[in-house]
């Protein structure tokens, strides 16, 4: 495989429980939680924006490798997590091997640096747990591995910029960054879902710095706020739209006017907190609010608050999650939290999916891996028949992003039926980790005498 098409991206790849998350974190700087803890669902691959040394990169967390085949290349990589190592390792300009000097050289490593040799990258070893420079010389056992082998310490910080420096230097060359623009986060709901205790909540955070700024539209206050600091500050734009309900006499002007200051903001938004009343379930204000996300096409967070007084009721997460999920199907891709405005419960955690989704929004997909995962998935499952004609999927690309818009050319657009495209949503969203992100497919009509054309074009 060859680098010349890839982005400024680095993956970290090694077996499991060595410590590759507390490197990701550490270099990412910041936390970058897994959604849905509390159901036991982990993340198999987390992409984030990081930034070291002023140089700006993409960061790709993944699963532990376990068993592989050494057999051909199409035996090698065996579940899920192994193929999400997959399209990590070829989406990456550079790849940080981690292993763990505690436990020294095992087989296991020796397999995941057979599947790095194959994938013909830049491979940097991070001998992870050299806690002090008494350990340095047990970090030279490695060496057999045939990379470069750096002793670093995730937990205390040590080592990290020598690794990031030579990693660094193996990705393409950086294109001129724009001004940083706030990514814009509206939170919605109905009046008596706490929306305004949580955003009071939310901005007394310790983990957020707020300088509050009226906003030119009547009614309405946005309120910058940064997550971080130095260059690891992430900014965001927090869009308030409390007190218009104060403003007006008139019930059916109340409701008008609430509808369309909800709609304002959603549409004007990068990332928008749905947030419920938990004692009451989603009503059909909801239900619309949450139509106008998927049509508005935004990141989403579904936030139900009040959840300290439904624990008084005895209700658990995991029954009154598969109800709600049961009630609004359209938002399957949304992470889902729990919090209490009142108590402050999770409302840390609200921060940090915040920053999330403000990634995944945001993010780029590789070309090739995108037609590879698109060709599995027309190999495992054809598209129908139209009158005795099938779909056929010549090529696609990443279009846009904010939301994440991938263009397919295919033979006839009318032979995409509406249910391949749910399925073809599915299989991107899987591979790419697109939680909480909109994906927007555009099917365009080609020849495959055009679509041949336009690829010589693009290697030459």
């Amino acid at each position: 495989m060859s680098t010349s098409a890839q982005t400024r991206t680095i993956a970290i790849v090694g077996r499991p429980n060595i410590g590759k998350s507390a490197l990701f974190n550490r270099i990412v700087g910041r936390r970058v939680s897994i959604v849905h803890e509390e159901c036991g669902v982990t993340r198999d691959r987390v992409v984030c924006e990081a930034v070291w040394n002023e140089q700006y990169f993409d960061l790709i967390d993944t699963g532990g490798l376990g068993t592989m085949d050494s057999g051909s290349a199409h035996d090698i990589i065996m579940d899920s997590t192994h193929k999400q190592v997959a399209v990590a390792i070829e989406d990456a300009a550079a790849i940080i091997f981690v292993v763990d000097i505690t436990t020294g050289l095992v087989p296991m490593d020796e397999e995941v640096a057979r599947l790095l040799h194959r994938a013909n990258r830049p491979v940097f070893i991070a001998a992870n747990k050299t806690d002090t420079p008494a350990r340095d010389e047990q970090a030279l056992e490695f060496e057999k591995l045939g990379f470069p082998v750096f002793p670093v310490s995730a937990l205390h910080n040590r080592g990290i910029d020598p690794l990031l420096q030579a990693a660094l230097e193996k990705l393409p060359a950086a294109l001129p960054r724009e001004s940083s623009i706030p990514l814009r986060v509206a939170v919605v709901g109905r009046p008596n879902s706490g929306k305004s205790s949580y955003i009071n909540r939310l901005l007394n955070s310790e983990r957020v710095i707020v300088s509050e700024i009226p906003g030119t539209t009547r009614d309405s206050i946005e309120i910058p706020f940064t997550i971080g600091s130095g260059p690891h500050a992430r900014h965001y734009l927090l869009i308030d739209t409390a007190g218009i309900n104060r403003r007006t006499r008139l019930s059916g002007a109340v409701e008008h006017y609430s509808n369309l200051r909800a709609e304002e903001s959603i549409e004007s938004a990068d990332v928008v907190i749905l947030l419920m009343d938990a004692t009451e379930g989603p009503k059909l204000q909801d239900k619309k609010l949450a139509s106008k996300i998927i049509e508005a096409q935004k990141g989403c967070i579904l936030a139900v608050n009040k959840w300290d007084l439904a624990e008084e009721e005895e209700v658990t997460q995991t029954k009154y999650e598969p109800a709600l999920r049961k009630e609004m199907p359209f938002l399957d891709f949304a992470p889902l939290l729990f919090l209490s405005a009142k108590s402050g419960y999770n409302i840390r955690r609200t921060v940090e999916m915040i920053d999330y989704i403000a990634d995944q929004v945001q993010l780029k997909l590789s070309t090739g891996v995108l037609n590879r995962i698109l060709q599995d998935a027309v190999q495992k499952n054809p598209p129908p028949s139209v009158n005795g004609r099938p779909l056929k999927i010549y090529y696609a690309t990443q279009a846009g992003i904010k939301p994440v818009r991938v263009k397919l050319f295919v033979n006839n657009i009318l032979r995409a039926t509406s249910s391949y495209k749910r399925y073809l949503d599915h299989v991107i969203r899987k591979a790419f980790g697109l939680e909480g992100a909109p994906v927007d497919l555009k099917f365009v009509a080609r020849s495959r005498p055009d679509i041949e054309e336009k690829k010589r074009k693009a290697k030459k």
